[in-house]
């Protein structure tokens, strides 16, 4: 299931930096440039986060943040508050208002998704991953431990890689760039054909008997995803 971030936002350039890096880690965004159309969205679509800019037409940042802490069916969702006020007294506002965090612009996409994940970590540990399952597939992230109907599968740290951001998007479908960039790293030069070559290796040890239904998807001209399929390796270029 996708983790959905609410952006409380009304600068549609900071929207649309926002929700394409968030779409890319994986997330499911929606979005509102008004305080009081926030409110209805998060008893509507009950985010697992929020990120919630300051100066908002009808209500500001505040008293959002402060409407929802007051709420008992969304005072425990996660938030994060925007400003372009950085002094001192102007965040601790936003704290004791009821924000999990404040982030001051401009700020970079990449540190906003990190602040994310941290306070996951902090509040929200169910949605922190340490463990993920998929289709009989249990892979432990602590101790690096993959089993698929019991039986305990061996990968490589490139492989486990690999698995675990496929299993972190179900059913989504990734490019052989966004592999790259996802487990390699995007200051590190690969060779697409790379990717190629460890979905093979992967597919291979998760069909340890030769008996396992491949549930790695070959996507022509897009690239893979992890979905249940009986006619997955049917696709595979």
């Amino acid at each position: 299931m996708e983790t959905s971030v609410l952006i409380v936002e009304d600068e549609a350039a900071i929207v649309t930096m926002l929700r394409y890096n968030l779409e890319r880690e994986g997330f499911r965004v929606y979005t509102t440039g008004d305080g009081e159309e926030a409110i209805t969205m998060v008893k509507e679509y009950k985010p697992d986060i929020i990120v919630l800019d300051w100066m908002l037409p009808s209500m500001t940042g505040v008293e959002v943040c402060k409407h929802l802490r007051w709420d008992n069916n969304t005072k425990g969702i996660p938030i994060i508050m925007l400003s372009a006020r950085g002094e001192e007294g102007d965040r601790i506002r936003g704290l004791d208002a009821g924000a999990d965090d404040y982030m001051v612009k401009p700020f970079s996409p990449s540190e906003l998704v990190a602040r994310i994940r941290a306070v996951f970590r902090r509040l929200r540990p169910s949605l922190s991953e340490q463990k993920l399952a998929f289709a009989g597939i249990d892979m432990d992230i602590a101790t690096h431990k993959v089993t698929r109907n019991g039986e305990e599968v061996h990968l490589s740290p490139t492989e486990f890689g690999l698995l675990r951001y496929l299993m972190e998007h179900p059913g989504r479908v990734f490019s052989r760039e966004q592999l790259l960039d996802a487990v390699w790293g995007h200051d590190i030069y690969v060779e697409l054909r790379t990717v190629d070559v460890h979905i093979r290796r992967l597919r291979k040890a998760l069909n340890y008997d030769g008996n396992q239904p491949d549930l790695v998807r070959t996507v022509r001209s897009a690239g893979y995803a992890l979905e249940e399929s009986t006619d997955a390796a049917a696709s595979e270029e």
